[in-house]
């Protein structure tokens, strides 16, 4: 008699169980088995257009990503980020390009002094202006070799989540380089986790 009410108890367990251990970052196991497949220290392959595959990825719309805090996937993600987007010297890269469809992506604060890298998870465009502008000489790691003239807001409202789970709402404007053009990275990286390349924007 023993035996079926365990039995009864670890089926009615099991799936809970199974579930808390298996998506207790979010990210699924094909997401986890690539970003643990080096140390925090370690590059992604940045995904190219030119490739197949590597072309559905880029084309794809990501999902946004439940968990934050205490999220140690995430963690180990956004390190190796930052590295590959160091190591292209890049000042923006997308979770899209190293080959996770997940709305995150890392930007550059041209706006601020210290230039710093600002993480940006689930982040939203809540309002734009009217006009655009034509960006010059817009470029992007997975399209290498290949400038272009890219239309974009001319302004934006956004709002975000920082790697640590706070909650941020900017406004950002300006669209000249060398000193002014967060704005600009901003879009362009919102565009990867909507599938969306700044080819696909190119001016007239």
């Amino acid at each position: 008699m023993r035996f079926p009410k365990f039995k009864i108890l670890l089926t009615v367990l099991l799936p809970f169980i199974l579930g808390t251990s298996c998506a207790t970052s979010n990210f699924n196991a094909a997401e986890r088995q690539l970003i643990t497949a080096g140390q925090k220290m370690d590059t992604f392959r940045v995904l190219s257009i030119a490739d197949k595959q590597d072309s559905i990825i880029l084309r794809k719309p990501s999902k946004d990503l439940k968990q934050i805090k205490d999220n140690k996937d995430l963690a180990q993600l956004l390190a190796r980020m930052k590295v590959t987007m160091d190591a292209e010297e890049g000042i923006g890269i997308a979770g899209p390009q190293v080959g996770i469809n997940r709305n995150i992506f890392l930007f550059t604060r041209i706006d601020e002094p210290q230039q710093k890298v600002q993480v940006a998870i689930n982040p939203r465009i809540t309002a734009h202006s009217d006009s655009l502008v034509c960006f010059e000489r817009d470029g992007c790691l997975s399209i290498p070799d290949i400038r272009g003239n890219s239309k974009r807001y001319a302004w934006i409202e956004v709002s975000y989540y920082d790697e640590n789970g706070i909650f941020i709402k900017e406004r950002f404007s300006g669209h000249k380089r060398p000193d002014n053009f967060t704005n600009i990275i901003f879009q362009h990286e919102y565009d990867h986790i909507n599938g969306v390349l700044f080819i696909d924007k190119l001016c007239d």
